[in-house]
């Protein structure tokens, strides 16, 4: 294992301009100067995994990195202490109460709540329409979240001001997450970030207001939470219900929607690999909304959803603290160290994919990396993170994805229109706007009878 520094730090700022204006280029860079690659915050330094073995031990090793540090205390202090938040003790306690509500056999009712809001969500599409791919996949993931885990409804207007409020939230955090320093002063961004905060959790408090007002235990995540208690027969309290209920509704509609647009924008500029998957939505669906009997056989969609989540995975950055003083890579890290795990650079590393700039759903067929020659590794590929903390949802999300991919592809197709697609520069990866003609391919929903496939196609 090779220790290394990364080149180009600023006094006071460190790395700050780099990661603020072309983060994904300043992560690709490190790989080349060793395997832990420290870097610097402002003053402070951090250390960057850059090879999946060093990601697996912090991201498995509790007792030697945690979710703690100025960082974490910051995120908890604006997000709350939820299951994406947590240090290792509570979101082991956190996990237990919410881990049946994502149990393999839930996922069949999940589906059908996806395919009733993907048929709203298209019903108001028309030929010829322009959308903002990211308005609209953040519109409809969040209320697949909503109504999947809550049975609860947001008007159209509300998902609006939520995307809006998460937007501001996200960039600021990042902000502040690269340069500590930045979110002490009294500037025009700061106090739109501290509003736009206010504004999500105001609706966060509400949601739950209105299914307490409710009463009725409705068998969903939100009841389990109300219900749930501690070993000592305490409720969760009002924060603490606030702080889950925020985490999820964030996880659930950004992530998901960022990944289906990432599919959609990569699969424009691979016109062979788009038809193949309209051919199989042609199949499988014949115009239908894809529901739970279909995700089996929607093969291609599955493996172009996979391979987005890749080259553009939603948490392209994950934080972890040395709890004590160790060693990783070989290097000394006294504890306190701020180490930075970056999907995105371990997607991208040569050693572990083929030709890893390229958009190949075909690299996700069976035994393909024995066939490469290349080695897998468990620490390679981490779009829902890995250990005791790797995502509750990765099921629920990737079966979304896939749902919504088809479906669209099924009626729909997508012309980009507008400039060059640029990821915005903030906690969650997503493009700044995705902005698309719709096309009428013909399709419209017909019988929900799973439809043979026949002989379906493949990216080859």
């Amino acid at each position: 294992m090779r220790f290394g520094r990364a080149p180009g730090s600023r006094p006071l700022l460190g790395h700050f301009l780099q990661l603020q204006r072309r983060p994904l280029e300043f992560l690709e860079s490190l790989p080349a100067h060793g395997d832990l690659v420290e870097i610097r915050l402002g003053p402070r330094r951090a250390f960057v995994a850059c090879h999946p073995e060093v990601a697996h031990q912090v991201l498995t090793d509790f007792r030697g990195f945690d979710r703690t540090g100025p960082v974490y205390d910051k995120v908890r202090q604006a997000m709350g202490a939820g299951l994406a938040t947590a240090p290792y003790q509570d979101h082991r306690r956190q996990r237990l109460v919410m881990q049946p509500a994502f149990r393999h056999e839930h996922l069949r009712g999940y589906v059908d709540v996806m395919r009733q809001e993907i048929d709203g969500a298209m019903a108001g599409w028309r030929d010829g329409q322009e959308l903002d791919m990211v308005e609209a996949m953040f519109g409809l993931t969040t209320t697949v979240a909503l109504k999947a885990l809550f049975s609860a409804r947001i008007r159209p207007d509300e998902a609006a001001e939520l995307r809006a409020a998460f937007d501001v939230f996200l960039r600021g955090f990042y902000a502040r997450a690269v340069l500590p320093a930045a979110g002490r002063l009294p500037t025009p961004g700061n106090r739109r970030y501290d509003r736009a905060l206010a504004r999500w959790h105001e609706q966060v408090e509400r949601l739950i207001e209105d299914y307490r007002q409710a009463g009725a235990d409705r068998g969903d995540l939100m009841s389990r939470l109300l219900a749930a208690r501690d070993d000592e027969g305490h409720a969760m309290s009002p924060q603490e219900l606030s702080d889950q209920v925020a985490v999820l509704l964030l996880a659930g509609g950004e992530t998901t929607s960022s990944a289906v647009v990432w599919a959609m924008h990569v699969l424009a500029g691979h016109p062979d690999i788009r038809d193949a998957l309209h051919a199989e939505a042609d199949a499988v669906l014949g115009g239908a909304t894809a529901g739970f009997e279909h995700l089996s056989r929607l093969d291609l969609t599955g493996r172009v959803v996979r391979e987005a989540l890749r080259l553009y995975p939603p948490a392209w950055l994950a934080l972890r603290t040395a709890t004590r003083d160790t060693t990783l890579a070989g290097h000394p890290l006294p504890a306190g160290s701020m180490v930075v795990i970056s999907p995105y650079i371990l997607h991208r590393l040569p050693d572990f994919h083929a030709a890893p700039g390229d958009f190949d759903p075909d690299r996700w067929r069976e035994s393909r990396d024995a066939r490469e020659g290349r080695p897998a590794h468990r620490g390679a590929y981490l779009p829902f993170g890995a250990g005791a903390t790797k995502c509750l949802g990765e099921e629920f999300g990737e079966a979304e994805a896939t749902v919504i991919l088809a479906s669209i592809a099924a009626r729909w197709q997508l012309t980009p229109v507008g400039g060059p697609v640029a990821p915005s520069t903030r906690l969650v990866l997503v493009p700044k706007e995705y902005r698309v003609r719709l096309a009428d391919r013909g399709g419209r929903p017909q019988s929900r009878e799973p439809v043979p496939a026949g002989g379906r196609p493949t990216a080859g």
